[in-house]
């Protein structure tokens, strides 16, 4: 016996996860210009706002794996836009944003806001 799949044309998941892509790409194609990505603006954003925080911290704040946001730290941190502070213990070495990060976040702001204010038009 076989089960009836036609409600699955219509999955709430994928259909939310359709529409975060959309949404991403509306995002990102303003920020470009400035060489970010949607969650990196983010993370910039966030440490802006909250301080130095632990990486777990942000990454939940953010509603990112801690991986993923290990990988996008780094590379971050590369461009010297935030930096690892030292601490004894590894995963709780909170991130800050450097006066480069500020710079960038500040230059970045005005593409994100367009993307923010056209976002409902998605």
């Amino acid at each position: 016996m076989h089960v009836d799949l036609l409600a699955c044309a219509v999955c709430h998941c994928l259909a939310a996860r359709k529409q975060a892509r959309a949404l991403t790409r509306h995002y990102e194609s303003r920020l470009r210009r400035h060489g970010l990505k949607a969650t990196q603006f983010s993370v910039l954003a966030s440490l802006a706002l909250a301080g130095p925080t632990p990486m777990g911290e942000l990454a939940e704040l953010l509603g990112l794996e801690r991986t993923t946001l290990t990988r996008g730290a780094a590379l971050l941190e590369e461009k010297g836009w935030i930096s690892a502070e030292k601490a004894d213990d590894r995963r709780a070495r909170p991130l800050r944003l450097t006066a480069a990060g500020r710079r960038k976040l500040d230059s970045a702001y005005p593409a994100w806001k367009a993307a923010q204010d056209s976002a409902a038009t998605i």
